[in-house]
């Protein structure tokens, strides 16, 4: 993460943020899963395989709809450049959440849930280049990894500030998060298309930060 600048950093934490609020959005309507931590969804298959089939199911179709969101938005970005990539996958997010918010008005449960799960995927492939994803800003159990491994090197002479862009990302998924909560007890439905929006306007912010660049 540390090698990109502090623009590409900026949208980083956006859409960590954005991961946090659509989560949260997630969890509040399902009724406790999650549309975007896959580890939490890996636990709860887990114990459902021995206590809920019902649950099991649920969150292998959320485990498997993700892996499919990653999938969909690496193949229609397969051709183009790093820095057009940015931009594609941005909005791949930002349509999945608007046919989400879509179906959300017109009460349909699964596939609402269904395309969050696909967003939050896709949205991983943003920060993609050489075949692995160089942020991750849906999960942030690496990044607290590295968050004390920076800080680690900081007590041991190393540099002092390489933590802090670690903390920010985690820091940006809980303040997403905490908006998330407040915007689904606020409005289920207004909830969604304040997700879809904060995409599209990160879509603009991704054509811009990624023009004329290679990041």
């Amino acid at each position: 993460m540390i090698r990109y600048d502090r623009n590409f950093r900026r949208l980083a934490f956006a859409l960590a943020a954005l991961a946090g609020y659509v989560d949260a959005v997630g969890f509040l309507k399902s009724g406790g899963l999650f549309v975007s931590f896959m580890s939490g969804n890996t636990t709860r298959l887990a114990v459902g395989l021995l206590e809920a089939a019902a649950g099991a199911a649920a969150a292998a179709a959320l485990i498997a709809l993700f892996v499919f969101g990653v999938f969909l938005s690496l193949i229609m970005t397969a051709k183009v450049t790093i820095a057009h990539r940015k931009v594609i996958a941005t909005g791949c997010v930002a349509a999945l959440l608007l046919a989400a918010a879509l179906f959300q008005i017109s009460g349909y449960f699964y596939p609402t849930i269904g395309l969050l799960c696909l967003a939050m995927g896709a949205s991983n492939t943003v920060f993609h280049r050489d075949g692995e994803v160089s942020i991750g800003v849906t999960y942030m159990t690496g990044t607290l990894v590295k968050l004390g491994g920076r800080l680690a090197d900081a007590a041991l002479g190393g540099d002092r500030t390489s933590w802090i862009p670690y903390l920010l990302l985690w820091l940006a998924l809980l303040a997403g998060g905490i908006l998330g909560t407040t915007a689904y007890i606020w409005s289920p439905d207004g909830s969604i298309w304040l997700a879809a929006l904060a995409a599209l306007m990160l879509v603009a912010a991704a054509q811009w930060l990624t023009h004329g660049a290679s990041n």
